[in-house]
């Protein structure tokens, strides 16, 4: 399976890992905040020297909280995004809004990780662009708190809502080619369906898209390794959850995986090649 990006195709024969850069101060991993453009430049770097195949770089937290205006988001992200345009991988812009990714792409991103599950104006960008998009499964606003819902067979769900939104986003003219789709854990589903997606993964593969799973140090991760939600550990403590969970995401099919951590590429590479075996390692 391939995914198109604005100026390259990338095989996914083996599964791909995206290291995060977040130009913020209040992404929920401490470890992952960057703070300045300069210092994302700085961290971005560091995760291609570490062998990281993509970055996806955002300026705003993915965690409900107000609104942040288009302008000092893209004042973050583009420098980000130009900065690391030329380190030799792929730059995803991870940001909901039509305007920023407009200015991300200009700034030399190849393709836009949007959480906002997709509206209109935002497929025409990405149509007219010609670049990537993760379309994000999300049942609401990002940064929006909403209770829980029950979907009957969760898989099922969300087969029926990416067919739906696959095929809106080509009304709009994106070539299906281009598009990566993400289950969202932790967006819209309550732990038990986070576990019940990651058992049946491979399921989502039918849709004939490559599958781009975020999962590194989850909230879900934090419940899992605690045995309850209200205590479960902080992300600091999620590392080896991570390693876990990434690991059966890539037995289960998943393509590119959205991570913080060395230990968790060194587990993809691992998980990739013992699932994956039509690559040699000479």
């Amino acid at each position: 399976m391939n995914w198109r990006l604005t100026d390259r195709v990338l095989s996914l024969d083996q599964p791909i890992a995206a290291g995060i850069v977040n130009v913020t101060t209040d992404s929920m991993f401490e470890g992952a905040r960057s703070g300045t453009p300069e210092r994302a430049v700085e961290d971005g770097m560091g995760l291609v020297e570490a062998g990281f195949d993509m970055l996806d770089v955002g300026a705003v937290a993915a965690r409900s909280g107000p609104a942040v205006a288009a302008e000092e988001e893209a004042a973050a992200l583009a420098p980000a995004v130009e900065g690391l345009a030329g380190s030799g991988v792929p730059v995803s812009a991870d940001t909901f809004s039509v305007e920023v990714a407009r200015a991300a792409l200009g700034a030399g991103a190849v393709a836009v990780n949007d959480i906002s599950g997709g509206s209109e104006e935002m497929f025409r960008l990405v149509a007219e662009a010609g670049c990537g998009y993760v379309l994000m499964h999300i049942e609401g606003p990002p940064r929006v708190d909403r209770p829980a819902r029950e979907y009957g067979d969760v898989v099922a769900h969300l087969k029926r809502w990416f067919a739906e939104r696959v095929e809106a986003a080509a009304a709009a003219g994106v070539d299906p080619e281009q598009i990566a789709i993400d289950p969202g854990f932790d967006f819209d589903l309550t732990v038990e369906q986070d576990l019940e997606v990651l058992r049946r993964l491979g399921e989502l593969r039918e849709l004939g898209r490559p599958l781009y799973v975020s999962l590194s140090r989850k909230d879900f991760v934090g419940a899992v390794a605690a045995g309850s939600w209200e205590g479960r550990l902080p992300a600091e403590e999620r590392e080896w959850g991570t390693v876990a969970a990434a690991t059966l995401a890539v037995r289960e099919g998943a393509d590119i995986l959205r991570l913080h951590d060395r230990s968790a590429l060194q587990a993809v590479r691992v998980a990739g090649l013992v699932t994956r075996p039509a690559r040699s390692t000479a």
